[in-house]
């Protein structure tokens, strides 16, 4: 058994994708000083789909439930796994067995101290392990080679049925009380922040948690998450003076700010991508999809919306997994109209056709994305039409019914690289492109089981060049995150998953007077 502090998979995340504004100590890095109190309004952009961590889907809310709860571990600005709930953690040298040391005196928000049992109780819930399952958690799919959760002198050891050296990554899955009922109305957790209420489609407002175990943080008393209809109504919020944060900025908008807020600028940590449904007509035809990965200019999409910032990708993994990321496949697809003219009548569509881009109307940054591939597909006659749907019923029709033709959206992921590739394996409930391969499968889980980190890297870039040449889908971008921040406030930070950490957050002058 060895100590483990840092996941060595992502040992190679890059320092630039996860940069703070400022220090979190005692004092900023602009100002000299860091006050403590005050209330921020952020804007979020989606209604929350559940306050229960373990039935919430969109990552919009993960981003903002991560206030409120915690995992036995959790991920820092630098990309390392660490304490949490639990104080350290070992992984046996076969991959499978996880045991971790609990932090002594963490309460919950109800003031329970956490136990054993909690942390059973949760991840069994999650896995689907409990004696009554409840169809409406969102189960982990890599918790089900989990044999066993067993109590120990000092916390619990995960037994697993087969090896996984990624595993480490999901147990970032909240924690919360065993005997605690109320989570969808009232959700209680051990984070920096607690509930104190939702309001459907207005706000969800955290104040400080001041038992938390990190003596310091946080800064703040209280957070309030405004929820818009849309970045663009959240824009006009924002130039209203009702807002003191909002991420999610196009390039336009942040231009608009020069002088009046701080624009500062990461990345999303997204797979944005043209998802083409491989089980509809045409784009059950390779062809079909290879002719629009040429026919899209993924550049001049970076140029157009986000005013040059982004990555250009080739696949459906994040440029971050440097291990696991094969950068040669964003040349696969250069922009070539020829090519997309040419593979298209192969096809038997020399004239083109006609379908529709579903995407959420929230999500301005995917709208204007959609705008710029209607224009460059006219170039090899397609015609597309952008449908714009509501968040909740691009979840439940497009994500889950699978009702659709195409879709512009951001694919999030736990930082593991099968979570990242999870959308793809022919079993997976999360598979909304309707992509069947058996190769594919069989690799997947090979990859999965892999303990030489070499081995698994192998694997991975094996699945990535796959999901590449067959065109799976139109791969564009790992997009730059920028976010408008008011110029009294300091601390704001990138991280390598999707969140809004609201604990390091202060004010640099006194919200007092």
């Amino acid at each position: 058994m060895k100590k483990v502090t840092l996941f060595m998979v992502l040992l190679m995340v890059t320092t630039a994708l996860c940069a703070c504004t400022n220090g979190t100590g005692k004092e900023g890095a602009d100002s000299g000083k860091v006050y403590y109190g005050g209330n921020v309004t952020i804007g979020i952009t989606q209604d929350l789909d559940s306050l229960d961590p373990h039935k919430a889907v969109a990552a919009g809310t993960k981003e903002v439930l991560y206030n409120i709860f915690e995992g036995l571990i959790k991920v820092s600005k630098d990309g390392e796994f660490v304490p949490a709930v639990a104080e350290s953690y070992t992984i046996s040298e076969d991959g499978k067995e996880y045991d971790f040391k609990l932090r002594k005196n963490v309460r919950f928000h109800n003031g329970k101290t956490v136990t054993a049992e909690d942390v059973i109780y949760s991840l069994k819930r999650t896995a689907g392990m409990l004696e009554t399952d409840e169809p409406d958690v969102s189960k982990i799919a890599a918790f089900s080679i989990i044999s066993d959760i067993i109590k120990t002198d000092d916390g619990v050891k995960v037994i697993l049925s087969e090896p996984n050296t990624e595993l480490i990554g999901y147990f970032t899955s909240s924690i919360i009380p065993c005997d605690y009922a109320d989570q969808a109305k009232s959700p209680v957790g051990t984070g920096p922040f607690k509930f104190v209420s939702y309001s459907a489609l207005q706000n969800f407002v955290v104040a400080k948690n001041e038992d938390y175990y990190i003596k310091g943080v946080p800064y703040l008393d209280q957070v309030t998450f405004k929820i818009c209809a849309n970045t663009d109504a959240a824009f006009m919020e924002l130039m209203g003076g009702g807002m003191d944060i909002l991420p999610y900025l196009t390039n336009d908008q942040a231009n608009q700010l020069a002088g009046k807020m701080d624009v500062v600028d990461g990345t999303m940590n997204l797979v944005q991508a043209l998802f083409m449904n491989n089980a509809v007509a045409p784009f059950d035809n390779v062809k079909v999809r290879q002719a629009i990965c040429y026919a899209i200019n993924r550049q001049e999409i970076l140029d157009l919306v986000a005013g040059g910032k982004g990555v250009v990708i080739g696949t459906n993994m994040f440029p971050s997994f440097t291990k696991f990321y094969d950068g040669s496949l964003v040349n696969t697809y250069p922009y070539d109209l020829e090519k997309a003219r040419a593979l298209l009548a192969e096809a038997g569509y020399p004239d083109g056709f006609s379908f529709t881009i579903t995407i959420p109307s929230n999500y301005e940054f995917h709208v204007r994305t959609g705008e710029v591939i209607v224009e460059q597909l006219k170039k090899v006659g397609i015609k597309a039409e952008i449908k714009l749907v509501e968040w909740a019923s691009w979840v439940s029709d497009t994500y889950v019914g699978r009702q659709y033709e195409t879709t512009i959206i951001g694919l999030d992921s736990k930082l593991a690289p099968s979570d990242v590739l999870r959308f793809y394996p022919t079993s997976s409930s999360k598979n909304f492109i309707n992509y069947f391969n058996d190769d594919f499968d069989a690799i997947f889980a090979k990859a999965q089981k892999a303990v030489n980190e070499a081995e698994k890297a192998e694997y991975y870039k094996q699945l990535e060049k796959k999901l590449t040449e067959e065109a799976v889908s139109a791969y564009i971008q790992s997009p730059a995150q920028l976010v408008a921040i008011n110029k009294n406030l300091g601390g704001y930070c990138f991280y390598p998953i999707y969140v809004q950490d609201m604990s390091t957050i202060y004010y640099k002058v006194d919200p007092n007077k």
